[in-house]
């Protein structure tokens, strides 16, 4: 029996990454089944090898079409999209190329929607009931999105199939705005976002030329170039990775800072929580002086401001106004109309960095506004001059000061109050595509199918490797390269370094991260490489000393 979500006793086992009215039944075809019999020297198949619901005679990829509909048995169904490739049909055929092998071959297979449900059994006849507009197929439409070569026209009419599900959509939407937008389009955003080339690569020794202390926990540090060369401006919100050396007998450490000052092509300004036990945070405030020379990485990150016009809606707490604030100075220096909030939550006076700052930058817009939070107010704090209330900042206090939901929603700040504004958001309906977070650490790990268990990431266990000394940024820590790891990947997942990953092979870019420093070697080559300054680490291996965004 067909369901519109599944088959009695064949339904998905992983709803994440599989499964849904688009995706209710997989179909892939006997002659694929021959041809890969051929390619692979195999003869030891079974049904539903290829993780199929449907094992078909006929229907192959390169004659079925997007939106095509057939009848089998009592049901009636229609081509939705081409199989999305992921790790399990390379455990399922023991062989780890698998996922690139099925698009670089042109024989995805394919989903049905269920139109009308009905029993389906082996031998029903497949009776095509209509053609899908435009007449892609499957083999094309999956080639669009994971090889080059497409057009824009192809991506339009791709669009104009109303069977085409919603994620391929996207995925097509975002790679013809790029294509409209940009004669040098960068990496490919139909599968994950991929940063523009990182403006020089490596680190740049830059002289500490001021500090200034903010609050009692927070000091900004502003850092010129030593050379004199003008830097190029970077986008409000992003980042930079600092190499600290902490002494002569001790190992250099990685730490990222946001920029919080008006981009500039003199200097940069990073600010610092001074954290009890932080090992950079302390070196940069208690002994760093002015005229010290650091080494910085170019500027990155995505938490970058939209060109819209919707309301900006400026949300943080504690240090996590550091990003936010550079937003602000942008949005102040362009003279901007659109309505910007400017919320922000502290335990008291003596803990609001940038109070004099903000205000003075609110100033200047003309539709500026500001509401600020203590959670511990000081006896000496005043409600109307250091504050507006007492407590914390959520949804029942951004519709009380009048936040529009249809507004650009920028968050910054501890985890705990990173994941209660995106619950409080989402529950009140504002839109997922409106609400952009940086997450300061390790970003949230993809692994589908998996139990996530959080780690505290380490080096590897046993003899070091004798490789070039592979650093991950986000995590702090340090580990040699050792062949026995297949991939980068593999080295992270070892460390317990939180990744993201799903095709494992250098097809899906899900794993696409900043290469900060360092050259790397792809083995296997992807399908198709990502944009400089970025590395699919599900498939590359370090050759030299190499710094992640990881």
């Amino acid at each position: 029996m067909v369901r519109k979500l599944d088959i009695d006793g064949d339904a998905q086992g992983d709803l994440e990454g599989h499964g849904g009215e688009h995706r209710a039944v997989f179909v892939y075809q006997m002659d694929s089944y021959h041809y890969w019999e051929n390619v692979l020297g195999r003869n030891d198949f079974i049904f539903g090898q290829f993780g199929e619901n449907f094992t078909v005679e006929g229907l192959p990829d390169s004659e079925v079409c997007i939106g095509d509909r057939y009848r089998i048995g009592a049901a009636e169904f229609e081509v939705t999209q081409p199989r999305v490739t992921c790790y399990r049909v390379a455990i399922r055929m023991n062989e780890p190329r698998m996922p690139a092998l099925l698009v670089a071959h042109h024989r995805p297979g394919f989903y049905f929607r269920v139109l009308q449900e009905g029993e389906v059994g082996a031998g029903d006849d497949i009776i095509k009931i209509a053609d899908g507009p435009e007449q892609i197929t499957v083999a094309e439409c999956d080639g669009f999105l994971y090889l080059t070569g497409h057009t824009s026209e192809h991506l339009q009419r791709a669009l104009r199939i109303p069977a085409l599900s919603n994620g391929w959509k996207g995925s097509f939407q975002a790679m013809l705005q790029q294509d409209l937008s940009s004669e040098t389009a960068v990496g490919n955003p139909g599968l994950a976002y991929e940063e523009e080339a990182p403006a020089w690569p490596g680190f740049r020794q830059m002289r500490v030329v001021r500090i200034n202390k903010e609050s009692g926990s927070v000091t900004s540090i502003s850092l010129a170039p030593i050379d004199g060369q003008p830097l190029a401006l970077f986008q409000a919100g992003q980042f930079v990775v600092l190499r600290l050396h902490l002494g002569s007998d001790k190992p250099s450490v990685l730490r990222s800072y946001s920029l919080s000052d008006l981009p500039a092509a003199d200097h940069f300004r990073i600010s610092v929580k001074s954290e009890l036990n932080g090992i950079g945070s302390s070196f940069l405030c208690n002994r760093a002086r002015e005229g010290d020379v650091l080494d910085v990485s170019a500027p990155r990150g995505s938490f970058t401001l939209r060109p819209t016009d919707t309301p900006v809606v400026l949300l943080s707490a504690g240090v996590g106004a550091t990003p936010v604030m550079s937003m602000l100075h942008s949005l102040a220096a362009d003279k901007s109309q659109r309505q910007v909030w400017w919320i922000y939550g502290a335990r008291n006076r003596v803990d609001h960095p940038f109070a004099e700052e903000s205000r003075s930058l609110l100033k200047q817009l003309s539709r500026g506004r500001a509401y600020i939070v203590y959670s511990r107010p000081g006896a000496g704090d005043q409600v109307g001059a250091d504050f507006d209330a007492p407590g914390h900042i959520d949804i029942a206090l951004l519709e009380k000061i009048g936040v529009s939901q249809r507004s650009d929603f920028y968050l910054c700040g501890p985890p705990s109050f990173l994941q209660n504004m995106r619950d409080g958001l989402k529950n009140w309906g504002v839109l997922p595509e409106d609400v952009h977070t940086e997450i300061f650490g390790a970003l949230e790990p993809i692994t589908p199918g998996m139990a996530q268990v959080v780690h505290i990431p380490h080096v590897p266990e046993g003899q070091p490797g004798s490789g070039p000394p592979v650093s991950f940024a986000r995590s702090g820590i340090t580990a040699t390269w050792d062949p026995k790891f297949a991939s980068l990947l593999e080295l992270a997942e070892a460390c317990d370094v939180p990744v993201r990953w799903s095709c494992r092979t250098g097809v899906c870019h899900t794993c696409v991260t900043g290469l900060i420093s360092g050259s790397i070697s792809y083995i296997p080559e992807p399908l198709e490489r990502p944009a400089p300054g970025n590395v699919l680490v599900c498939c590359s291996q370090p050759n030299a000393s190499l710094t992640l965004d990881l």
